[in-house]
C-alpha cells in the first residue's frame, strides 16, 4: 500500500532530519562552551570538509537514493480496474471500467458504470484511478490508502493504488473548492474481487423499482433533467447517478446517513443541509409528495 511507504519514507526523511540537527547543535555547543583559541588553517580546512561537505553530502544523497528507489513501485503498471472519478462541486461522479481514452471529456463523460461518492476497490490489487473535474481544482485524499492527488480541469491525472486491507475508508477533498469544500466528503471500500465484480455487475443494472407513486413525482417536478436513473426516462447528467442510491452508505456525499427521512430532509432544505449546491431545494412541495420521492429513492438498492 503506497501509504505505508509514505508513512516508511517519513520516518526515514526525519531520522536523516535530526541527525542533521544534532550534527548543528554539537557544532554550536562545542564552538560557544570551548575555550577560546584559534584553530590553525589546517584544522579549519578539514572542519569545513568534514563538516560542512561530506557530512551533509553523505547523509542527504542516502536520503535522496532511498526515495528514489520507492519511484519503481509506485509506478508499476496496474493490474486491477480502472476507474475514472470527477471532482465536481461538491460531490464525486464515479465510472467502473472506464475505457482508457486520451482526455477528461471522454474518461469521464459517462462511459463504464456509473455511481456517485462511493468507491468500491479489490483488495491486493493494483487499481489505476483517472482522476479529473469539470469545475475547479479539487484534492483527492484517501489518507489510509494513498497521497494526495489534486483533480484539474481539463487534464487526467493518474493515481495507482494498491489497499492491502479488508475494510472501509474514509476520504475527502483537500483543496479548498468553495462554499461545501468541508462537506465533499467519499466512502472507499475494499473488499475482495469476488465481490468487487459482484457490486459493479449490480451497479451496471438499471432499477427494478418503477411501480411507485414516488417515482411519477420524480419525474413530474424535474429531478430528472439533472439526475439519471437508469430504466427510467431521468437521464440527467448534472447530478449523481441515482439508480442504486439507497445502496450507498450515506447521502449528499458523506454529510448524512442515507436513510428515506435524510432523503426527504436533503431534497426539501438541500442548501441548508449543504449551502454551495447546484440542487436548489424543493421546500415547496407538498409533504406527501416530498415522502413519496423519499420512499421511492430509498428502495433504489
Amino acid at each position: 500500500m503506497e501509504s505505508d511507504r509514505v508513512l516508511g519514507l517519513f520516518w526515514v526523511m526525519l531520522a536523516g532530519a535530526v541527525a542533521i540537527w544534532l550534527f548543528v547543535m554539537g557544532i554550536s555547543v562545542y564552538a560557544t562552551r570551548s575555550e577560546s583559541r584559534p584553530l590553525s588553517d589546517k584544522a579549519g580546512q578539514r572542519f569545513i570538509l568534514w563538516g560542512g561537505v561530506a557530512f551533509p553530502v553523505v547523509v542527504l544523497t542516502a536520503l535522496l537514493v532511498f526515495g528514489l528507489r520507492l519511484m519503481p513501485e509506485f509506478r508499476a503498471p496496474a493490474d486491477g480496474p480502472r476507474i475514472a472519478v470527477s471532482g465536481e462541486r461538491f460531490w464525486w461522479r464515479v465510472h467502473y471500467n472506464t475505457p482508457d481514452t486520451p482526455g477528461v471529456a471522454k474518461a469521464l463523460s459517462g462511459e463504464g458504470v456509473p455511481s456517485a461518492n462511493e468507491i468500491w476497490l479489490p483488495v491486493n490489487r493494483r487499481s489505476e484511478l483517472l482522476l479529473g473535474s469539470p469545475d475547479v481544482i479539487h484534492s483527492f485524499w484517501v489518507p489510509n490508502i494513498a497521497g494526495k492527488t489534486d483533480t484539474i480541469p481539463g487534464r487526467i491525472n493518474r493515481l495507482v493504488v494498491e489497499p492491502t486491507k479488508l475494510g472501509l475508508y474514509n476520504g475527502i477533498c483537500a483543496e479548498f473548492c468553495g462554499t461545501a469544500h468541508a462537506q465533499m466528503l467519499f466512502r472507499v471500500r475494499v473488499v475482495s474481487q469476488e465481490e468487487f465484480d459482484a457490486k459493479v455487475a449490480a451497479e451496471a443494472a438499471p432499477t427494478s423499482v418503477l411501480d411507485h407513486p414516488g417515482r411519477i413525482a420524480f419525474e413530474r417536478n424535474g429531478c430528472g433533467a439533472c439526475h439519471a436513473v437508469r430504466g427510467t426516462d431521468s437521464a440527467g447528467l448534472v447530478g449523481p447517478d441515482l439508480t442504486h442510491l439507497a445502496s450507498r452508505q450515506t447521502l449528499g456525499a458523506g454529510i448524512l446517513d442515507m436513510n428515506p427521512d435524510n432523503i426527504m430532509r436533503f431534497v426539501a432544505l438541500t442548501e441548508h443541509e449543504k449551502p454551495g449546491v447546484e440542487m436548489p431545494s424543493f421546500s415547496m412541495l407538498p409533504r406527501d409528495e416530498l415522502r413519496q420521492i423519499a420512499e421511492w429513492l430509498g428502495a433504489l438498492k
